[in-house]
């Protein structure tokens, strides 16, 4: 195999690229695992380190946004240097986060753990999708990013079911210990069978030593990690401050600062990290648009949910993780078999799109709305939830990567995980803001989260009338994350049929 894939090599598609496609989705399998196993963990971790909701959000949101502030880089790096070698580094580098991790004794390592594993967790975002662009031929990519979707839904649907066992036999941090597995044999399986590929210099039409313009954008990661995290902060530190503090309204007028000064330096440097003459394409400012609203609708609800399930209806962490699996199972058996590529081809990338937040939408109000009634609503949400999910999110992961020229597909990767882990970290902080603020209105006691309330109530009564608050708070949140993803839906699929328009009134002037 040479160092980088040739011109013909591409236009035919790489001979085992269903078995490399394997590969890279096993790689993209270990992040999404310590996600979604953490969501479970919730409980347990509340109870046995005192962590608050805010403590809480911050795991989560401390992985989320060192990645997002990385991912760009890391897909520039990625093109630049050899998308293998950053998959193989990224392996390499979860895996010694998801060590410290495991055996952190206190909400501060952890965090602080959860945060060097976005690391590792950046490099193999990027490089997956972007070594699937490079080995399949354009009429393959469609169903190549199905599959790569499928898999981001069966790590939602593994994760759960994975992580109730082990807290049901094991302490905590074996939720992140038992990434080592599949890292080692991710590691082996890439080495083995990855082809390597990277673009061409920018001295020439053959890979080589890089130009200047090539060069990673490191003050542009920068600024765009403190910028977000500012702007999560404020959102986080609304409800226990007040939002009209001076402590909260400082972060966020410095975060929008902050971000203001990575759009200006992107549109002066010559090689930036974010190229701003990408949202000259409508194709791609729809996707764009619909993405950030489509993840924060649902990281933040799905985040919300899986509190409902244990905290509210009090099933276990186990029972929990398989009341939430048909939502994920819906998205691998659409995207495996095939159907959903075949509507979307049909259809057309606008109304997939459109069709598939609505579902959506509808989903999350049947979850909000019908729950109290047994788990019939939810069944009922997921499923709307992984049918919409099936159809939407490989048409917009396509149209966002359709829309960037291939050699930079690592920076096209970079741009759509960027987008999916900002609008889930923003989703789940404020909605969680959402719900704090509901159920402090509710509950005026002085607790950090649902399980001190609970500690600190007086009669059965109390608890129930708590218990009552927090479910009201779910309802209030879920029903902003259905607003968010319909108006993404609707938003993305303007955007992208009037793209298509234009499109077809120039080939037709042509």
């Amino acid at each position: 195999m040479s160092p980088t894939q040739t011109p013909t090599q591409t236009h035919q598609g790489h001979p085992q690229r269903w078995l490399i496609l394997g590969v890279i989705c096993l790689a993209q399998l270990t992040v999404l695992l310590d996600n979604t196993v953490l969501n479970v963990a919730i409980p347990s971790l509340t109870r046995e380190l005192g962590a608050g909701t805010a403590d809480i959000q911050w795991m989560i949101n401390a992985y989320s946004l060192v990645q997002s502030g990385l991912l760009l880089t890391a897909g520039s790096a990625a093109d630049r240097y050899g998308r293998k070698k950053m998959l193989v580094a990224g392996l390499v580098l979860f895996g010694i986060g998801s060590v410290a991790a495991g055996l952190a004794d206190s909400t501060g390592q952890l965090i602080a753990a959860r945060a060097g594993m976005g690391v590792g967790g950046a490099l193999l975002l990027t490089t997956t999708l972007a070594v699937a662009m490079q080995i399949f031929t354009p009429d393959e990519q469609p169903k190549a990013i199905g599959v790569w979707s499928a898999v981001n839904a069966l790590g939602f649907a593994t994760g759960p079911l994975l992580g109730g066992f082990m807290l049901d036999h094991f302490w905590w941090g074996a939720i992140f210990l038992v990434n080592l597995p599949v890292v080692a044999l991710g590691i082996v399986a890439v080495v083995a069978l990855v082809p390597e590929s990277k673009a061409a210099s920018s001295r020439g039409t053959t890979p080589g030593p890089p130009g200047r313009g090539d060069r990673p954008d490191l003050l542009g990661a920068l600024l765009s990690t403190i910028g977000m995290s500012a702007l999560v902060y404020a959102i986080i530190s609304g409800p226990e401050h007040g939002w009209a503090s001076g402590r909260v309204m400082a972060t966020a007028v410095g975060a929008v600062t902050v971000l203001a000064l990575f759009a200006r330096w992107e549109s002066r440097i010559p090689y930036p990290m974010l190229d701003l003459h990408f949202f000259r394409d409508r194709r791609f400012t729809g996707a764009v648009a619909g993405a950030v609203l489509i993840t924060f609708g649902m990281g933040g609800a799905l985040f919300l949910l899986t509190q409902h399930l244990q905290f509210v209806l009090g099933y276990g962490p186990l029972e929990a993780g398989l009341r939430t699996a048909p939502l994920a199972l819906a998205v691998v058996a659409l995207n495996f078999s095939g159907l959903s590529a075949k509507w979307t081809a049909k259809l057309g990338t606008p109304v997939s799109i459109a069709l598939g937040m609505v579902l959506m939408s509808g989903g999350l109000v049947s979850i909000a709305t019908l729950t109290a009634h047994g788990y019939g609503g939810t069944l009922l949400g997921l499923l709307l939830i992984g049918v919409g999910c099936a159809i939407a999110n490989p048409a917009m992961a396509h149209a966002i990567m359709s829309a960037i020229p291939r050699e930079k597909a690592g920076v096209g990767a970079g741009i759509n995980g960027t987008l999916a882990e900002f609008g889930n970290g923003l989703g789940v902080a404020v909605l969680g803001a959402v719900l704090n603020s509901r159920f402090a209105a509710l509950i005026p006691v002085a607790a950090s989260s649902l399980p001190a309330a609970l500690a600190s109530a007086g009669s059965a009564d109390e608890r129930g009338r708590i218990t009552d608050a927090f479910s009201s708070g779910l309802e209030t949140s879920q029903l902003v994350g259905a607003v968010a993803v319909l108006l993404g839906g609707l938003l993305a699929a303007a955007l992208l049929r009037r793209a298509e328009r234009e499109h077809s009134a120039v080939a037709v002037s042509a």
